[in-house]
């Protein structure tokens, strides 16, 4: 199982141009993994959280395309907060680490590549819940 040192910040190709710059998310490429799912979370008022919950197996590839948050991973033993302000660069989680995405600014737009399809038994939603099951392992 993953631990939070196997998280990370990746940078992403910057193709610059004076109309306007492009980067680029490829599966294999810049991330680890296949990509079979993809969201974004906006609108998220002031003082509000995201996340609060562990995947068991999808891993994730976390990008602010607008704006700025924190996510902070804790693998039940290490906590470590990924600022995450630049479209260029995103958040590598792998499985199993417990997130909590947090200071959202104002517009902000956060994308999240995933490794799966959705599934609620993937998810882990009670902290003291994860803390067993990542010892069970």
């Amino acid at each position: 199982m993953a631990d939070i040192h196997d998280s990370k910040i990746i940078d992403l190709p910057v193709i610059a141009d004076p109309r306007g710059n492009l980067s680029i998310i490829e599966q294999f490429n810049q991330i680890p993994f296949e990509i079979r799912r993809t969201y974004w979370i906006y609108d998220v008022p002031g003082g509000k959280d995201r996340g609060e919950h562990a995947l068991k197996e999808s891993e994730e590839f976390i990008v602010a395309l607008s704006g700025s948050f924190d996510v902070m991973l804790d693998d039940g033993t290490t906590r470590k907060v990924f600022p995450l302000n630049r479209s260029y660069k995103g958040l590598y989680v792998p499985k199993g680490m417990w997130r909590r995405m947090t200071n959202f600014s104002t517009n902000s737009l956060a994308l999240v590549l995933s490794s799966t399809d959705f599934s609620e038994e993937d998810y882990i939603e009670d902290y003291e819940a994860y803390k067993t099951w990542r010892a069970s392992l």
